[in-house]
């Protein structure tokens, strides 16, 4: 098949998106944008004493084998792994390089470690530092588990595994950072994580808001406790839902 010259060129610019709704980005800002490209690989990490001290776990004073590493270790190397997107080896290497880069007498852990601890370790809780009262604001989010069973059904066209699901549940502030998080499977009620979500705030609350699913008698009474003396709860009525008569506190639907 042959295409004459002046056909290519009519075919060019059919394909070509009309000026009109092209954006125009204009960069005026050349220094800045500069040093923000520049900062991209910009790599800055250190540890601190109490880090570098805490890296060897204590003697548990049981019999057997001893862990070499603390879970700050753990967390530390897959945290890593994360924010640069490498595999357990590769892990291994990046970390072990930057202790050697900064002078430290400490080894990285291996990555048969990091895969059998990233199951079991445990994350620091959740924590900021507010100067009162917050807005805290829950809902969840389903989560997919994607295993061996998706792949070989993509891969080779087989049946596919009944699929599995977990959820998880969130509280934010009203800047947006998450400040309690629990994860459930599938099958858990919404408003009965509620109280766990609220251990593990120490601040008080003067404003809840979540969506209908958490239209519960139970929900507002937990969260009234947990809440300033005038608090308000923002909660949408469900549309099955009937009224059970006039409550104590200052509870807004």
């Amino acid at each position: 098949m042959e295409i004459e010259g002046d056909d290519v060129m009519a075919a060019a610019k059919s394909s070509r998106v009309n000026r009109k709704y092209k954006t125009k980005y204009r960069i005026r800002n050349w220094k800045e944008y500069e040093r923000g490209i520049r900062s991209r690989g910009n790599v800055t990490i250190w540890l601190s004493e109490e880090a570098i001290a805490a890296w060897t776990p204590p003697k548990n004073g049981l019999r057997g084998g001893q862990r070499r590493y603390s879970n700050l270790a753990i967390l530390t190397a897959l945290t890593l792994r994360v924010v640069f997107r490498l595999p357990l080896r590769q892990t291994e290497g990046f970390l072990d390089s930057l202790l050697s880069l900064m002078g430290l007498d400490l080894k990285a852990p291996d990555h048969t470690t990091l895969s059998r601890r990233n199951r079991i370790v445990k994350l620091p809780p959740l924590s900021r530092a507010h100067d009162g009262p917050i807005h805290l604001i829950v809902d969840s989010t389903g989560l997919k588990i994607i295993g061996s069973g998706e792949w070989n059904a993509h891969k080779y066209k087989a049946s596919k595994k009944r699929r599995d699901w977990r959820k998880l549940h969130i509280g934010v502030d009203d800047e947006g950072f998450i400040v309690a998080a629990e994860l459930t499977t599938s099958g858990g009620d919404d408003a009965s994580t509620v109280p766990d979500l609220l251990d593990q705030i120490e601040d008080p609350i003067w404003r809840f808001t979540a969506d209908g699913v958490y239209d519960h008698r139970s929900i507002y009474e937990r969260v009234g406790t947990a809440g300033t003396a005038n608090i308000v709860i923002v909660i949408p009525p469900r549309r099955t839902a009937v009224s059970a008569g006039p409550t104590d506190g200052q509870w807004a639907q």
